[in-house]
């Protein structure tokens, strides 16, 4: 009887001991490479101070076709920020892990319109992750399906 008991216990604390573990490493199961929705550009997801941010590290089409020079922030809202490349730019900003299942409080910027929205991100399958922007209320918004990069 006490060996069973013995078992039950040391069986039940590998499990919380593994469960503590796992939920410790799926805060991070976010970073690394993923592929946008329209399938033209690859953001690479990072910490930062704690934080996850994401930046364009890749680009299908990195030459403007109406300058001939690489793409720039050309429709940011800050005409200081118009001029900064796209190759390198910081989209995704300050999203912080729940505890569960999701990264929220962070916001996404979209170089193509110039817009940031406020936004959070769960995963749809392993390798698909669910990014919403949003005004205001999430209702009120824009779902986006991203892909790993292998």
């Amino acid at each position: 009887m006490k060996a069973k008991m013995m078992i039950l216990m040391l069986g039940m604390f590998l499990s919380l001991t593994t469960m503590e573990v796992f939920s410790q490493n799926k805060a991070d199961d976010v970073l690394g490479v993923w592929l946008n929705q329209d399938k033209d550009a690859h953001v690479e997801m990072f910490k930062k101070n704690g934080k996850i941010f994401g930046k364009i590290v890749w680009i299908k089409e990195p030459i403007d076709s109406e300058t001939g020079k690489p793409k720039v922030d050309k429709h940011n809202p800050d005409p200081a920020l118009k001029t900064r490349p796209t190759l390198g730019l910081e989209i995704l900003t300050g999203f912080s892990f729940d505890g569960d299942d999701e990264w929220s409080g962070g916001e996404i910027y979209d170089p193509k319109s110039g817009k940031t929205y406020s936004s959070y991100m769960a995963f749809d399958s392993k390798d698909v992750l669910k990014i919403r922007g949003y005004i205001g209320v999430s209702l009120l918004g824009r779902t986006t399906y991203w892909t790993r990069v292998k």
